[in-house]
């Protein structure tokens, strides 16, 4: 089917989406995910030929890992659907209301977006927590995944609409896109009137592509230079386990620490066992000069490129500061706008440290993979917006809304 047609059913589908009501979206979600936990094994297996594909192809470890699931992901995933699935329908919530001396009453109302668009990369676990956001606040989703992950993302879909046949819904209430060719991915991004925002998932690649082309909406869920800055006033065992935590847990992720930035006060001390914790993990540190003095060799010289980009890898980059002003300078003028934290018992640097930084999340004391849809209470994410629209960090139910004033009277006229 032609995308231009398959456009066209899920504008269709709008109007069924909008008309479901909160019981029935939930009875939904949990069909699915039921049905998608019933079927992991065979999910599986589709998985694990694209992956060692993918292998085979020279992917990288990183991206091997988002494209990979295991039992314990899609548990991860299904729990996260039932988790949305208990949450409040935003749909209908009354923001505001209030009354004018002309008698009429306005009321500021949630109201779905409608068509959803969602280009991603490599990681299957964005097809149903995408359509599982999606449903609950009354949208239809568009999904294009990539081509390593076509087969996976395929069976997930599949699984999808097995169960909406189930509940006698159409199948564009999540269409699935099977194209993945650079044209498709254009043709996706200019389907304007179509589509009322697009929300791309992936690398620095596809957001260029996304900002040089696209003429609906957008989110841009971008990359992830996530900084941990240890404060002169920071616990020191607490700020080796919180980098260990933030840099090591799972190394390809948007939230995973990339930056290290250490206070000139503790950085004698800190240096030397912070490197050595993150060699038994393997980790490659690159740093700035006074970094590189106090490794003992441990830290090689950084190029300045390194301190603003997201590794997606075993690799950190770190920095020794003079002052808390000249830490949240350099945060702001190298973060991309993610998940910055700051590792201190002192309550007035973190307040200064939250306000002046102006990235979608800061933190104090707190794993920046903390970062996360489920880990905020909000079911799953559709994407982490690293913008300054009304949708900042993880991007759940309330983000997939809009508003619409609704005005009554009793006849009143101008």
């Amino acid at each position: 089917m032609l995308l231009s047609e398959q456009l066209e059913l899920a504008n269709q589908a709008t109007k069924i989406a909008r008309t479901l009501s909160s019981q029935s979206k939930s009875e939904i979600i949990i069909a699915i995910a039921n049905h998608i936990e019933d079927e992991t094994d065979s999910i599986i297996a589709v998985n694990e030929v694209e992956v060692q594909s993918a292998l085979e192809n020279g992917m990288d470890s990183s991206q091997c890992d988002r494209l990979s699931l295991d039992r314990d992901r899609i548990k991860s995933m299904v729990d996260a659907a039932r988790q949305v699935a208990q949450l409040p329908d935003p749909v209908g919530q009354v923001l505001e209301s209030w009354k004018q001396d002309s008698g009429i009453e306005i009321k500021k109302v949630r109201v779905p977006i409608g068509v959803v668009a969602v280009i991603y990369e490599n990681r299957p676990n964005v097809t149903l927590d995408s359509a599982m956001i999606s449903i609950m606040s009354g949208n239809v989703c568009v999904l294009r995944g990539s081509s390593a992950a076509r087969q996976t993302n395929k069976a997930i879909v599949e699984k999808i609409h097995e169960v909406l046949d189930k509940f006698d819904l159409p199948h564009s209430l999540v269409t699935f896109v099977d194209d993945h060719t650079r044209q498709g991915a254009t043709e996706l991004m200019q389907s304007r009137g179509k589509i009322d925002v697009l929300i791309p998932r992936g690398g620095p690649s596809l957001i260029e592509a996304i900002e040089q082309n696209a003429t609906v909406p957008t989110i841009i869920d971008g990359a992830g230079n996530c900084h941990v800055y240890v404060d002169r006033d920071a616990d020191l065992d607490l700020a080796e386990k919180l980098v260990i935590n933030s840099k090591t847990q799972r190394t390809s992720v948007c939230n995973a620490a990339e930056s290290l930035v250490i206070h000139q006060s503790v950085a004698k001390e800190f240096i030397p066992r912070i490197v050595k914790a993150l060699k038994l993990k393997n980790v490659e540190i690159v740093g700035d000069q006074r970094s590189v003095d106090l490794s003992d060799g441990q830290i090689l010289e950084a190029k300045m490129e390194d301190f603003a980009k997201e590794f997606l890898d075993s690799k950190i980059s770190v920095c020794v500061v003079d002052s808390l002003g000249d830490a949240i300078g350099w945060v702001n003028e190298n973060a991309t706008g993610h998940t910055e934290m700051i590792v201190t018992d002192n309550p007035e640097s973190a307040a200064r440290f939250m306000d002046e930084v102006t990235s979608a999340v800061v933190m104090q004391n707190t794993s920046t993979r903390y970062t996360d849809g489920q880990r905020f209470g909000f079911g799953a994410e559709i994407g982490i917006s690293t913008q300054k629209l009304h949708a900042r960090g993880p991007m759940a139910l309330n983000e997939l809304t809009t508003y619409q004033y609704r005005v009554n009277s009793e006849g009143s006229t101008v």
